[in-house]
């Protein structure tokens, strides 16, 4: 298979504005507030997880937060409880190219005035996703430049843990991004980890696949080639499926490649594994059955996994696939089956 597709990026959907006014929203108190400081929510009543395990942001204006407070006032209750499993726990932020440094800003302020980490995705590589439902990516080096740099003026100093570009460099082993674009993308890549890490405050993993689409041995050299020794590990099982158990085993088989680097695990839909029926090479969009992983911490099962991560945003759809809508767009009905799937 090829890597993560349909990362669930923001591509091709209008929000890029919204998202922006969001973060405004959140920093000016604009938005309703709840009675413990101020911080503006979207009326379901989101608070942070505890520092100590959980040390990243809850956005109280996301849209699993929005739903919860929609389902609420309709008197569904029952509903309203499933949903709130995802509203309740940090997810990550995927900077659109639209104004990244105000969308940077406005995450990584509102993060910080409620004493957290943003949680932020960087997936905007030109050539990126192959063709598939999250196709796009920047035009060219230069528009991916300035991307990175306008993302690293907005966070400035304040704390960030940025997932760099998912699928970026399993593209460029598994033969999905042509041979054309290698180079210029192993510097990209190895130019955002520099400017990134020279930020004060900011933590970076390099993307680095997922446990079924191949071995470690093919991809540990080119995770050097593009920059993993200065970030402060990898990345695994990025808006994919398989296990933590099975997550952590491949992660570990690649870290004893590349110096010791610990990793982070998406396990925002790993609850029961991967999809196993119908096509082979669509099962990892809207697989029907899934249900949420283990809730973010920094508290994990090996001291080499630095934490456990919603990356891929729950009840977000991977793509027109199955029923479902654009990539990124949230979709009610699937958010609800996986909060029921889960105990």
């Amino acid at each position: 298979m090829h890597g993560s597709r349909g990362v669930g990026a923001f591509a091709g959907r209008k929000r890029a504005s919204a998202v922006v006014l969001g973060a405004a929203l959140l920093i000016t108190g604009c938005s309703s507030s709840d009675d413990k400081g101020g911080e503006p929510d979207a009326g379901a009543g989101i608070t942070q997880q505890p520092k100590d395990s959980d040390p990243f942001w809850v956005n109280p204006d996301g849209n699993a937060a929005r739903q919860v407070a929609a389902l609420e006032k309709d008197g569904r209750k029952a509903e309203a409880g499933q949903i709130r499993k995802i509203a309740e726990q940090p997810v990550a932020e995927w900077i659109s190219p639209e104004n990244p440094e105000e969308q940077a800003r406005g995450f990584t302020e509102a993060a910080d005035k409620a004493d957290r980490t943003a949680l932020l995705v960087l997936y905007n590589i030109p050539h990126r996703d192959c063709g598939q439902y999250s196709q796009g990516g920047a035009s060219d080096g230069n528009a991916y430049r300035d991307f990175v740099d306008g993302v690293a003026k907005g966070i400035g100093d304040r704390p960030a843990t940025v997932i760099l570009e998912p699928d970026a460099v399993l593209h460029l082993v598994d033969g999905c991004t042509p041979e054309e674009f290698h180079e210029e993308r192993y510097d990209l890549l190895k130019g955002a980890v520099a400017k990134l890490k020279g930020l004060k405050n900011t933590k970076v993993y390099l993307d680095a696949g997922n446990a079924g689409w191949g071995n470690p041995d093919q991809i540990h050299e080119p995770l050097k080639w593009a920059g993993v020794d200065q970030a402060d590990g990898f990345s695994v099982n990025v808006s994919n499926f398989y296990s933590t158990e099975e997550s952590i085993a491949y992660g570990k088989r690649l870290s004893a490649k590349t110096g010791g680097k610990p990793f982070v695990i998406d396990t925002s839909r790993n609850g029961n594994g991967p999809y196993t029926a119908g096509a082979a090479d669509e099962r990892w969009c809207n697989p029907p059955g899934r249900a949420l992983g283990e809730t973010p911490t920094t508290k994990t099962a090996d001291p080499l996994v630095d934490a456990y991560l919603w990356v891929k945003r729950p009840g977000e759809s991977d793509g027109e696939c199955k029923g479902g809508p654009k990539a990124g767009q949230w979709w009610a009905d699937y958010a609800l089956k996986l909060a029921r799937s889960t105990g």
